[in-house]
């Protein structure tokens, strides 16, 4: 790990050419380019808005479309990534073919990117909340929720990337799972509409689901929003950097094979 970690270091130029290149090909014939990023959470934001007060969806909370909103931009940060993952490998065969680096650096410059996208869409998001007077209960723990989400975004990345060189239908049957995932996870929801249906002693199985315990730590971070106990989070967490972990493992040892698959 100390290896791999010292040969990224080494190799920092190219992820940060490569962070810059990906970050130019998403904006690429654009008019706006990265305004975008702070224009496409305002659109979000219009529309949810319209649609939540035709379908009545805020009479069950005040605060309802903060509570959506925040949900929404969380989650296309992780669903962006896993998109983007499965052609990170094979859009850059060629790379890979002729010039030995690393392969770790290719999921996580597009990680990065997105990143860096993300946090565009959160300063509107914020500005958005602070706005609508919500409360920033605990801004300080930010970076540890976004850090794990970062976390959990490279670690299925890194499974999606070697997955779809092997297996073509990887996108589709990410594309099924997704949709299943979202459903799972409390976003337009909140997530005592799933705890409702299980025992006290077993609520904390609904968070194995790593996107449960974000979802709700962001709530909690930039809302206030503490609708359960926040030691759950821990579990989603903890789910978050074991997967960092198995998909550490499966790309470093299927990375020798890249080359010779596509």
């Amino acid at each position: 790990m100390f290896k791999l970690i010292k040969d990224i270091c080494g190799r920092r130029e190219l992820l940060f050419l490569l962070v810059d290149r990906n970050l130019k090909i998403r904006y690429k014939n654009s008019v706006l380019g990265f305004f975008w990023s702070l224009l496409t959470p305002l659109l979000f934001i219009a529309i949810y808005g319209v649609f939540a007060h035709i379908l009545n969806f805020n009479a069950t909370r005040h605060d309802y479309l903060q509570f959506l909103i925040v949900g929404i931009v969380v989650w296309q940060f992780l669903v962006t990534c896993l998109n983007d993952a499965l052609g990170v490998i094979i859009g850059n065969a060629a790379l890979i073919k002729k010039t030995t680096f690393p392969r770790l650096i290719l999921p996580l410059s597009m990680v990065l990117a997105n990143l860096i996208n993300f946090l565009l869409t959160f300063v509107v998001l914020l500005i958005y909340l602070f706005a609508v007077s919500s409360s920033f209960a605990s801004l300080a723990l930010f970076p540890v929720v976004l850090l794990t989400q970062c976390a959990l975004c490279l670690g299925i990345s890194l499974i999606l990337a070697v997955s779809n060189v092997f297996f073509r239908d990887t996108e589709h049957i990410l594309a099924v799972l997704t949709l299943a995932w979202f459903f799972l996870t409390p976003i337009f929801y909140p997530i005592g509409n799933q705890l409702k249906f299980i025992p006290p002693a077993s609520q904390w199985l609904v968070f194995l689901n790593p996107m449960t315990g974000i979802v709700c730590g962001y709530r909690a971070v930039l809302m206030g929003d503490v609708s359960v106990a926040p030691h759950l989070f821990w579990i989603s967490f903890g789910v978050s950097w074991v997967l960092l972990v198995i998909g550490l493992w499966c790309f470093q040892r299927l990375a020798p094979r890249l080359a010779d698959e596509m």
